[in-house]
């Protein structure tokens, strides 16, 4: 197995990408987090290794194309059945517990 030879980011940078990402870390995460990406640059600079001469860059993994179907109408469910399993409903609707706060 080859070395990868790693960048090093210092804390200021690290603290600058984690808020960019609106991220917040105490400084033992900020730690693990630093040495991880770390060694995500690591992993990509590892690339600068391949000879890429006459190597034409791709917009695309494959050649394939979608391959799309017609839609077709199709009986659904009614009100009843789809909150039949439900862990909470109101009249004719799921209910879900508040996520946004004012």
């Amino acid at each position: 197995m080859h070395r990868i030879d790693i960048m090093k980011l210092d804390k200021q940078t690290t603290k600058k990408l984690a808020e960019l990402s609106r991220l917040a870390f105490n400084e033992e995460e900020l730690v693990s987090i630093q040495q991880d990406l770390e060694q995500m640059i690591g992993f990509v600079e590892k690339l600068n290794e391949l000879d890429t001469k006459g190597i034409a860059p791709l917009t695309h993994v494959s050649d394939e194309a979608n391959r799309l179907r017609e839609d077709q109408v199709q009986g659904s469910i009614d009100i009843e059945d789809a909150l039949k399993n439900a862990p909470a409903s109101k009249d004719r609707f799921f209910t879900v517990p508040k996520v946004i706060k004012k």
